[in-house]
């Protein structure tokens, strides 16, 4: 598994994913402790944590079907939207993995029939899966092309 150690690695992992997959890509950063979303109670002009380092979070936005969109958190996580169901405390090394899954066509949905139920199932390396349940009314052409 590839070491994420800063978001800037992140962002240059998820940039080279765009490129292999012929994708285009937004990067938005945010650095700062009042930049950042989980630092709202960061004072006026306060950049640094207390600890003396500098928060990094990055927005990235994917173009092309699926609709994808990664929050990388400075703590070592990321939000990835998939289509409009969020997966939520991805660990930063296993963005890329998720991804790759994604855009190559492993991830798909599961369904069953009484009670309606669908999950997103994202294979990682290592046999480890993230799943996430899918309101019915979330299902995009995209999740339904992937249901079985």
């Amino acid at each position: 598994m590839q070491q994420l150690p800063t978001t800037q690695a992140a962002v240059t992992a998820l940039r080279a994913i765009a490129e292999e997959y012929a994708l285009e890509i937004e990067v938005t950063d945010d650095i700062g402790a009042d930049q950042t979303s989980r630092r709202s109670a960061a004072g006026v002009g306060v950049v640094v944590d207390t600890d003396g380092s500098l928060p990094h979070e990055a927005f990235v936005e994917f173009g092309g079907v699926p609709r994808v969109s990664v929050r990388l958190f400075h703590e070592g996580d990321a939000l990835i939207d998939v289509e409009g169901v969020e997966c939520p405390d991805i660990p930063r090394d296993d963005v890329p993995a998720f991804l790759r899954s994604v855009f190559g066509g492993l991830a798909y949905v599961k369904g069953r029939r009484f009670p309606p139920a669908y999950r997103l199932i994202v294979p990682l390396p290592g046999d480890r899966t993230h799943k996430e349940f899918v309101p019915m009314i979330l299902l995009t052409p995209w999740l339904s092309s992937r249901v079985r």
